[in-house]
C-alpha cells in the first residue's frame, strides 16, 4: 500500500486533488492538465461512463445521460437516473473519485489508495457516511473526512498559530454557501457553529440572472 495520502475536495460544482509534499500543497492535475475537474458524470454514446469535461459537455446535449451536483442529493434518500439505470448518489460520487484515483496515480507514479476528503461542516452522521462509501467504493482508504471550514482554516495556516482564537469562515462554492465558526487553541479546532444552504451557490446565481 502506498504510503501518500491525497486530499479531495468533492465539491457540488467542481472537484480537486492535492499533496503535501515538501512542507507545501501542491494541487494535483487532471488529464486535460487542469486543477479543476467538473463534478459531472455521463454516458457516452456507447453507454460508457464519462467524467469531468466531457460530462459537462454532455450536459446541453443529453442531460437524460448526465449527472451534474449529486452532492446535494448525498444523504436524501434519492435515486439518481443515468440513461436507464439509476444509482444511489454514493455511486455517481465514486465515478467522480475513480476519475480522482486514476489521475493521482498516474501523476504520482504510483497506485494511491488513501485519501482524506472535505465535507461541509453541516453533513450528518448519514451524509458522511455515505461520502465514506463513495470513497471505499473508488478503491480509496478514506482516512478521515474533514470539514470543509476546518480544511479552509489549515489551508490558511491559521493551525500554525499560537493564540486562541475565534475565526469565521466563509463558503461560496458552486453550489452551496456554508459559515462557519471555529474556535482555535493549542493547534486544535472546533467546529462552534454552523449553517448553510446547499441551493446557494454559483450555480444558484448564474440561474437567477439566466431567468432575469
Amino acid at each position: 500500500m502506498s504510503e501518500k495520502i491525497i486530499g479531495i475536495d468533492l465539491g457540488t460544482a467542481t472537484t480537486e486533488a492535492a499533496i503535501f509534499t515538501d512542507g507545501q500543497v501542491h494541487m494535483i492535475p487532471n488529464p486535460d492538465q487542469q486543477n479543476i475537474t467538473p463534478s459531472a458524470v455521463g454516458l457516452d454514446e456507447t453507454g460508457k461512463i464519462t467524467v469531468g469535461e466531457q460530462a459537462k459537455d454532455s450536459y446541453l446535449l443529453a442531460p437524460e445521460r448526465t449527472v451534474i451536483e449529486v452532492k446535494r442529493k448525498i444523504g436524501t434518500g434519492e435515486q439518481v437516473r443515468l440513461g436507464k439505470k439509476t444509482f444511489t448518489p454514493a455511486e455517481i460520487s465514486a465515478e467522480i473519485l475513480k476519475y480522482v484515483k486514476a489521475y493521482a496515480s498516474q501523476h504520482l507514479g504510483e497506485e494511491i489508495t488513501r485519501a482524506v476528503i472535505s465535507v461541509p461542516a453541516y453533513f450528518d452522521d448519514r451524509q458522511r457516511k455515505e461520502v465514506v462509501e463513495a470513497g471505499n467504493l473508488a478503491g480509496f482508504q478514506v482516512e478521515r473526512i474533514i470539514n470543509e471550514p476546518t480544511a479552509a482554516a489549515l489551508a490558511y495556516g491559521l493551525d500554525k498559530q499560537d493564540k486562541a482564537q475565534t475565526v469565521l469562515v466563509y463558503d461560496l462554492g458552486g453550489g452551496t454557501f456554508d459559515v462557519s465558526i471555529l474556535e482555535l487553541g493549542d493547534g486544535v479546532f472546533e467546529v462552534k457553529s454552523t449553517s448553510g444552504n446547499n441551493h446557494l451557490g454559483g450555480d444558484d446565481f448564474d440561474e437567477r440572472v439566466m431567468d432575469y
